[in-house]
């Protein structure tokens, strides 16, 4: 009886068939860390929010039924449209996450939203901005912040 010893290679394909490889595939040479959720729910509003004014989908309620998820948690995503226009630019624009969990997190922006007054939605933007840096580790991201709370509240007043 011969024994062959040899390491095998699978590389993902069309579909998510294996095929088996030459070699290892490289790893990608990008930036460490990954994209902040907060960013990526920001892509997707601006996104889905395209998608309803181009008429490629009537509803939210589709929406909902086409992502799998359902209509409340669209209508949470959706309403980060709601944002003033640097706010939005900032989420998108975030630096990485290298350790750790995300600083500013969706449920953080919802009062944010909800504020009608732009002026208002950035003074509480950069009080949010000011405790996440004042609680963060030295390093961009580094320990997790806690929702606002109702002393934020008053900011809005």
């Amino acid at each position: 009886m011969i024994t062959v010893k040899r390491k095998v290679h699978f590389v993902r394909r069309a579909h998510g068939r294996k095929t088996i490889a030459d070699a290892p595939r490289q790893a990608e040479e990008g930036e460490p860390g990954r994209i902040p959720r907060i960013s990526r729910l920001m892509a997707l509003a601006i996104r889905f929010d395209r998608l309803i004014y181009e008429g490629k989908v009537t509803d939210l309620s589709e929406l909902a039924r086409l992502a799998h998820v359902t209509q409340p948690r669209i209508t949470q995503i959706m309403n980060l449209n709601h944002l003033a226009p640097d706010i939005q630019e900032e989420l998108l624009f975030l630096p990485r996450v290298t350790n750790g969990r995300d600083l500013v997190h969706e449920r953080m922006m919802r009062p944010i939203a909800a504020e009608i007054s732009l002026r208002c939605q950035q003074q509480l933007w950069r009080e949010l901005t000011r405790r996440t840096a004042a609680r963060s580790d030295g390093g961009a991201y580094g320990s997790p912040v806690r929702p606002f709370g109702h002393d934020e509240h008053a900011l809005a007043r």
